[in-house]
């Protein structure tokens, strides 16, 4: 192996980490406040909603991510008079926008599914001890019901989180040049495949390295009972 041009590949790659941060955090953001809706639509929304909720996680996650890619930017440009009619071509013509788009809703699909899991976990004895306490409604939710499903949901939810990280690598199928887009067209100019993806590879490593420990650190943060010494026989 080059080291020499493992090292300009390293410095060509690194410059697509802010673009493959900003597909991350953008669609994990939106998909999470996506996901939170259906979640609760799937708990208290009744037969309409659980059955609504069931479709969108069945389509979304039962089909691969690519394809969705696929039909959201070339498939919409067929409706391209329609898209202008309604002031939306501006955003499906921009590809950084129909990845975005596609990651948001694919996110959503399996986000949703550990959200709602952290909701149901939540115990009914939890419930009645708070409501004994005086607190119902929206203060039972904020205080007792949305802490404790965060902490059930949280392990499953980084997961999530790192799966979605290294998913933007194929935004670089729709021209999008992050760090997988830089390392085919650097393949394209070179033909040094090997090294250029196992410079991307260690890229997305120490990225996902990064990650665990941030949500190890949120998760040891969301569980006092964590930090607690055992007790110490006399």
């Amino acid at each position: 192996m080059d080291i020499a041009f493992m090292w300009e590949t390293f410095l060509i790659l690194l410059t697509g980490v802010p673009l493959t941060l900003e597909l991350a955090v953008t669609s994990i953001f939106a998909g999470g406040i996506l996901a939170f809706f259906l979640s609760l639509l799937a708990v208290v929304g009744g037969p309409v909603g659980r059955g609504f909720t069931r479709g969108y996680v069945f389509v979304f996650r039962g089909s691969p991510l690519l394809v969705q890619m696929f039909l959201i930017y070339y498939g919409l440009g067929q409706f391209r008079p329609m898209l202008q009619e309604i002031g939306l071509w501006a955003i499906f013509r921009e590809p950084y926008w129909c990845a975005v788009i596609a990651l948001t809703l694919n996110t959503a699909a399996y986000t949703s599914e550990i959200f709602r899991g952290g909701l149901q976990a939540v115990s009914v004895q939890q419930v009645e001890a708070a409501r004994a306490c005086g607190m119902s409604g929206p203060l039972l939710f904020r205080r007792i019901v949305l802490p404790i499903a965060i902490r059930h949901a949280l392990p499953a939810y980084g997961n999530e989180v790192i799966l979605m990280l290294k998913a933007t690598a194929l935004a670089s199928v729709i021209t999008i040049m992050e760090v997988t887009g830089l390392a085919g067209k650097l393949i394209a100019d070179s033909f040094r495949a090997f090294e250029v993806f196992i410079v991307a590879g260690a890229i997305y490593l120490a990225i996902t390295f990064l990650v665990t420990r941030l949500m190890m650190i949120i998760e040891f943060w969301l569980s006092p009972h964590l930090r607690m010494r055992p007790p110490t026989l006399a």
